[in-house]
């Protein structure tokens, strides 16, 4: 599905069957589709598709050197986009996943440049049932926050409708997201943690976990 302006954009409750059956439709055939996370609402596009990845950067009208991370629906999905998972990066997934934290990991070589330039790709598995569903489905999904770049990331389906109505397809409507800011991102790729953006878990959380045997 090519990307084009102007586009019809359907709001429908992501507790339709029929709704997730269409958001799966879409993405199968390389579309991107807004849905709510555990944090804020996301727009996405199968991980493993180029031409799908890239349209995320012309919807949001976002910079190609931003990397964009990875949703997973279960651990066992990570070996999918990950190329080796270390011990720190495995104790804070199995701490703190389902949540609010991007783990950022060697990727492998047969995901898109588009996701990142970099050897490595930030993943998560998102607290919220119906959107962990769609990713069972779907495979990872490359996931950005669903609102034109340098604007605020939205709460709520009508948030969305208003940056990006006419941009994408199809917006998955499941109520205000219950939370207001994006997920804490780790970079799990060296020998230390470091922090890359500080979201609903703090850093000391995450040392903690890491110092808990």
């Amino acid at each position: 599905m090519l990307y084009k302006v102007n586009m019809k954009t359907e709001i429908l409750s992501i507790y339709d069957p029929q709704a997730l059956a269409l958001a799966i439709d879409i993405l199968a055939g390389g579309g991107v589709v807004a849905f709510p996370t555990d944090t804020v609402y996301g727009v996405g596009a199968v991980a493993l598709d180029d031409l799908a990845v890239a349209q995320l950067y012309e919807v949001k009208g976002r910079s190609l050197e931003k990397a964009i991370p990875v949703l997973v629906g279960d651990f066992e999905q990570l070996s999918l986009v990950a190329a080796g998972v270390n011990r720190m990066s495995e104790k804070l997934a199995r701490r703190f996943w389902p949540g609010p934290l991007t783990l950022v990991v060697p990727k492998l070589p047969s995901l898109p440049e588009a996701i990142s330039a970099l050897p490595t790709v930030g993943v998560r598995i998102p607290n919220f049932e119906p959107t962990r569903e769609l990713l069972r489905l779907t495979g990872p999904l490359a996931v950005t926050s669903a609102n034109i770049s340098g604007q605020a990331s939205p709460s709520t389906a009508h948030e969305v409708e208003v940056q990006l109505g006419g941009r994408i397809p199809l917006i998955l409507d499941g109520g205000l997201t219950p939370g207001g800011i994006p997920s804490t991102v780790v970079d799990c790729s060296g020998a230390e943690p470091k922090l890359l953006r500080e979201g609903p878990i703090s850093f000391e959380l995450v040392l903690i976990a890491l110092n808990m045997e």
